[in-house]
């Protein structure tokens, strides 16, 4: 690595791969063992000393929680030799703790980098989401459409009744209303418990993973980390940030947010060009889990780079130490 500010990706898509994939392995062995925190702090654990292998200067605008409540990837804490392009990152070194912890599908380590000041510093707030994969119009659906009328919508926009689509939805109680009136439409809808990042993927892939259209409130950091997703895989996502406190309001404005009403769009979130890795963990509709054989573990990582839309499927044996 030269020490120019450039942002150089195709240098640095390698390094990324290798850091996500050092989180899962390290979490694989608490794979199905019931507990979330150490599966978790592992993942933290390799993601943090790979990161910090990297000729950047990172800063974690996307991380484990405001640094008072996160030992370590805070967000703000600075990453990398202190060499090289200036970057932010977003990462979640283990999305589906809950996942890892009951062996259920769909757990990923996922990171993304683009050039400093390139993606959105989203507080740890709910945001209301939406997405749909590559190849529609913009606004094809919105927020401000009723979630019969985007149904309806993207029906339309493919040709096909709304009994042909299927939607994505975290399942929680907040979200009884919104699964009561998608069937009311005849659409079809997968439930997941964890995992949103996954969740919005799965519409950029929608002939693999038989997933058109991602509704429903999660994590604001989640849906940045989905945007970057998107960045390089195509497909448009919506997001606007929802506080249920005063203190949630603070929280937002302190990370340079004014206008609180706004809806974000996928280049909003994601301003430039962006970096992605996502390592599997447990079998999923989009990447293999961590496979186990005597003596060795095999990975497989999504690596993508938005500059040239390429995306690579990636299978990494790794030997096992004692």
């Amino acid at each position: 690595m030269t020490q120019t500010g450039e942002f150089k990706d195709r240098m640095l898509s390698l390094g990324l791969a290798r850091v996500s994939e050092a989180a899962a392995l390290s979490s694989a062995r608490l794979i199905g063992r019931g507990d979330e925190k150490a599966a978790d702090q592992a993942a933290v654990d390799a993601m943090r000393t790979q990161l910090n292998m990297l000729d950047i200067k990172g800063v974690v605008v996307i991380g484990e929680g405001e640094r008072d409540e996160a030992p370590m990837l805070f967000i703000g804490e600075e990453v990398g030799t202190g060499t090289g392009p200036a970057v932010d990152i977003a990462l979640d070194p283990l999305e589906g703790t809950t996942l890892t912890a009951k062996d259920m599908p769909n757990a990923l380590s996922v990171i993304a980098m683009g050039p400093r000041g390139s993606m959105l510093h989203a507080p740890d707030v709910y945001m209301e989401k939406l997405a749909i994969g590559p190849g529609f119009a913009p606004d094809t659906v919105t927020l401000a459409m009723s979630p019969s009328e985007r149904v309806s919508a993207l029906a339309r926009a493919k040709g096909c009744t709304p009994s042909d689509i299927s939607v994505c939805i975290l399942e929680r109680p907040r979200h009884e209303a919104l699964i009561a009136e998608v069937r009311a439409t005849g659409a079809a809808i997968r439930l997941i418990t964890d995992g949103d990042v996954a969740g919005v993927m799965h519409c950029a892939e929608s002939d693999k993973t038989g997933i058109d259209i991602y509704m429903g409130s999660g994590g604001a950091p989640e849906g940045v980390l989905a945007a970057a997703a998107l960045k390089c895989m195509g497909g448009q996502i919506y997001g606007k940030l929802i506080f249920r406190s005063e203190d949630e309001v603070t929280r937002a404005r302190r990370a340079g947010i004014d206008d609180l009403d706004r809806v974000y769009t996928r280049d909003d979130m994601v301003t430039a060009d962006v970096i992605f890795a996502a390592t599997g963990v447990t079998d999923g509709s989009i990447l293999a889990g961590i496979k186990r054989e005597v003596g060795f573990l095999t990975a497989e990582t999504l690596l993508m780079r938005s500059r040239t839309g390429s995306v690579r499927r990636m299978l990494y044996r790794a030997p096992v130490r004692p």
